[in-house]
């Protein structure tokens, strides 16, 4: 497949063709996070399956379709379900939605996902403003020929995760009762749960919670120079943390037990952006 200016844009050209307006903040809902969508005001929604060169969600939890509307009086794009590379999709394939923000006239984004707490202070319920992450498996999302449109061959991705908005995510926790904590998200790729060995690994590593999406998009995010904040929903302890094994059903009953309430914290973001 030959990924040029060109196949971003037709997929960008499609969706703008069905609004008369340039969203300015895009949203992508993680695992079991799509409460969000439904507090989107006058949405349009288009199935994933109909943009062309798009990628199709595979995970039941995840709805499948781009939303574009209003939230909090700020014109959206929303990705109700993401692409993981455990799915089977190549690193290089999942630059897709954020190199289509970009074209869409995206200035910021806002990246949330399910995770598991390996810091042991940590809660499952809680929230993690992402300030960093470790990833050490598998290819940079931005190999191959280098498309100039979106950013350089090489690229400093020192404040990827930018420092304003961790600061806005910040000021706006004071008005919710989760507890808010910053720290270091680590990349698995799945989709089987970690060996306790590669918690303990990861835990001396300085990671504080881990998770199979996100850090290829805030990759490509940092490529083309776009502002990011990414937010995870601690939905388990980590592999061998407690004695319970992990599973996915855990994911979904905590992530509905603070779903609304994680929802009102994210249009507190919203509101300060």
């Amino acid at each position: 497949m030959k990924y040029n200016y060109e196949y971003y844009k037709k997929s960008a050209d499609y969706i703008l063709g069905k609004v008369d307006y340039v969203p300015k903040l895009a949203i992508v809902l993680g695992s079991s996070l799509g409460e969000l969508a439904r507090e989107i005001v006058h949405p349009i929604e288009i199935d994933y399956a109909d943009i062309p060169n798009f990628l199709m969600s595979t995970v039941d939890s995840h709805a499948g379709k781009l939303i574009l509307g209003e939230l909090c009086g700020k014109k959206v794009v929303c990705m109700s379900g993401r692409f993981h590379y455990y799915e089977g999709y190549d690193f290089e394939q999942l630059t897709i939605p954020i190199r289509v923000f970009k074209l869409l006239g995206v200035q910021s984004t806002i990246l949330t996902n399910a995770a598991g707490a390996i810091n042991t202070s940590f809660r499952a319920g809680d929230i993690m403003i992402i300030n960093d992450h470790i990833k050490l498996m598998g290819a940079s999302p931005l190999r191959g020929p280098n498309i100039e449109e979106f950013g350089p061959r090489f690229f400093d991705i020192g404040n990827m995760y930018t420092k304003d908005l961790i600061t806005i995510a910040k000021e706006a926790s004071e008005y919710t009762d989760l507890k808010v904590h910053e720290g270091v998200y680590m990349f698995w790729g799945g989709p089987q749960f970690e060996s306790h060995a590669e918690i303990r690994a990861m835990r001396l590593l300085g990671a504080d919670a881990v998770g199979m999406s996100t850090v290829p998009e805030v990759l490509t995010a940092a490529h083309c120079g776009m502002p990011l904040l990414a937010l995870s929903l601690l939905t388990n302890m980590a592999a061998g943390i407690l004695k319970q094994p992990v599973s996915s059903e855990e994911v979904g009953e905590t992530a509905a037990l603070v779903s609304e309430r994680f929802v009102r914290y994210l249009k507190e973001i919203v509101e300060r952006m």
